[in-house]
């Protein structure tokens, strides 16, 4: 019992160094004349007994709850839950992209390519909160979808792959071609194009594909472009199931590939290309793509997601 009780003492003494004095480990196994195997194992048994209760008050305007239940119910690596005005598209954009562009400065690494999608507001939000990202060699950036369209909104697409691969000190690949083509023959004669090839071509071993999430309807951004379906060819999708579309590519209520000859006049990542990238991080919000993005994270479509507290809720309910 003698033991017991001077292991107690000693588990109190370490923990009150470690948690209420801040000094380290290998200083207080000096102190002490431990060694730091015994000092960590100590900590651990003051937490195992009670001595040390570590608690995490999550600061006004952060969601874990949420995020931890979102990240349990549809298996995703990671969800960032904003705290924003989702009834104010422009806030919550703004918002979105700055949480967004925080997350994808802090974990890219050196050499990574990454893949972003073209047309969405979400991503050019990210793209514009960014800062700089010192330090890193190598970066890829591919545009994933074809960034040719109405000449009033082509140059959306290429300036936001230019301008990450700028903040990131990386290389910009180009997608010279439309997103949607007339045809899938022109299609195909686009894919054969020598840059173009190439570029798809670097899709195919992504560690980071970078995507919003579309509605059947699409956005402001997308419909401007001219590179969307035709509302005729939008409800032919919605017969099939659609709900909604990752890059062009689009997915049933359980995040399922809907596949219709539209596929074949996409021009820009493939579904098997978006589904080998080893982080796929979906940046999207609003109540009118609740659906769009439930299914979305269902699917697997995305394993990271990054969304306003309206739509996490609704996820969860």
């Amino acid at each position: 019992m003698a033991i017991v009780g001077e292991e107690l003492r000693m588990m109190t003494h370490v923990a009150r160094l470690y948690h209420l004095q801040g000094i380290r480990q290998p200083e207080i196994a000096a102190r002490l004349d431990l060694s730091q195997a015994k000092v960590s194992r100590l900590l651990k048994k003051a937490q195992d007994r009670g001595i040390v209760r570590i608690t995490v008050t999550p600061p006004s305007g952060t969601h874990p709850d949420l995020e931890d239940g979102l990240q349990e119910r549809y298996g995703l690596k990671l969800a960032l839950v904003v705290d924003t005005a989702p009834d104010n598209e422009r806030t919550m954009l703004g918002d979105l992209g700055a949480a967004a562009a925080y997350y994808l400065q802090t974990t890219l690494r050196s050499s990574d390519t990454v893949g972003i999608s073209s047309w969405s507001a979400s991503l050019l939000a990210t793209v514009q909160a960014m800062q700089p990202v010192p330090g890193l060699k190598g970066v890829r950036i591919v545009q994933a979808v074809g960034g040719i369209g109405d000449p009033a909104a082509a140059g959306h697409a290429s300036r936001m792959t230019g301008q990450l691969a700028q903040l990131v000190n990386g290389e910009a690949v180009y997608l010279q071609a439309p997103g949607v083509a007339g045809s899938a023959e022109s299609a195909q004669a686009l894919r054969a194009d020598p840059f173009v090839s190439a570029a798809l071509g670097e899709l195919g071993d992504l560690d980071v594909a970078l995507v919003g999430i579309g509605e059947i309807t699409p956005s402001s951004t997308l419909a401007r472009s001219g590179n969307a379906f035709s509302d005729e060819e939008r409800a032919g999708l919605e017969k099939l199931g659609a709900v909604g579309d990752v890059c062009l590519r689009f997915y049933d209520a359980e995040g399922r590939p809907v596949e219709s000859e539209l596929d074949s006049r996409v021009v820009g990542i493939s579904r098997e290309q978006l589904a080998a990238a080893r982080r796929k991080i979906g940046v999207a919000g609003g109540s009118r793509k609740h659906k769009a993005i439930r299914s979305a994270v269902a699917g697997g479509l995305v394993d990271v997601l990054v969304t306003d507290q309206e739509t996490a809720a609704a996820l969860m309910a």
